[in-house]
């Protein structure tokens, strides 16, 4: 089932060093994600987007606040099964070398005890989800598999306990793009498929306002918006019509009748 998240108040610093003091990454954040719905946080690099999505499933802590998953606080769940219920999926797949693709992609059931037929079973399936045929790939290692498929193979592998929530960081940012394109259009598919709780931390406008539900912008560690995609193109906040026409401005250049910027 989709689990619900809400962030109260969470703010987050690192700690001083060398007397220097400590450098608040995020100031205050107050955020709710229904369950079942993609967000997705934009935000210029170091504006603290990754942070929060390890917060959620305790790879960092917040200095103050507190995240809730189904309404029960994160810090009072065991590390180990809250990482187990939630999916991860990051730029680089984090897939492990020296294991194959079928043991990469069932690494958290065998963690979870399961049998080996039960972890072939799945594995097989969760593999055919991501697009990969059990056969032709479970002996392969990650040295043998393209960009993309490695991709697959790294969502196949959040996607094996079928958690309630799945965090993707920058999942598609080092492909070619029509691999991202492809990886999109299957993920979108996914998620209105199963209707699990995302959140989507991307540089790509574009690809927030096709996968995404709602749109929230960090700005130096704050949320500045929450907004459904139209509603986001149509703001006339300053940081986001900032934010859009960097994006867009080769666009907006093309189309000028001048051939000039617009």
């Amino acid at each position: 089932m989709p689990a619900g998240i809400s962030f109260a108040n969470v703010s987050y610093s690192l700690p001083s060093r060398a007397g220097q003091p400590a450098r608040t990454l995020l100031r205050d954040i107050s955020l709710t994600l229904d369950p079942g719905t993609t967000t997705a946080i934009l935000g210029r690099s170091g504006s603290g987007k990754t942070t929060l999505l390890r917060m959620v499933n305790g790879l960092a802590h917040p200095t103050s606040g507190e995240i809730r998953i189904n309404g029960i606080p994160t810090h009072q769940q065991n590390p180990a099964t809250l990482r187990r219920s939630i999916g991860y999926v990051i730029q680089e797949t984090g897939l492990f070398p020296h294991m194959t693709v079928e043991r990469n992609a069932g690494l958290a059931l065998e963690l979870a005890g399961q049998s080996i037929r039960q972890r072939a079973s799945r594995t097989s399936e969760v593999l055919a989800l991501a697009g990969l045929d059990f056969a032709d790939f479970r002996a392969r290692y990650p040295w043998q598999l393209s960009g993309g498929q490695r991709q697959r193979v790294g969502l196949a592998r959040a996607l094996a306990t079928d958690p309630g929530v799945l965090l993707m960081d920058e999942p598609f940012g080092a492909l070619d793009p029509l691999t991202r394109a492809e990886m999109q259009d299957m993920l979108r598919a996914l998620m209105g498929r199963f209707k699990k709780t995302v959140l989507f931390v991307t540089h790509d406008l574009d690809e927030a306002l096709y996968l995404a539900q709602r749109i929230v912008l960090l700005h130096q560690g704050k949320v500045i918006a929450n907004l459904e995609p139209a509603e986001f193109l149509r703001s006339r906040q300053p940081e986001i019509e900032s934010y859009i026409h960097a994006f867009h401005r080769g666009a907006q250049q093309v189309s000028s009748p001048s051939g000039g910027p617009a």
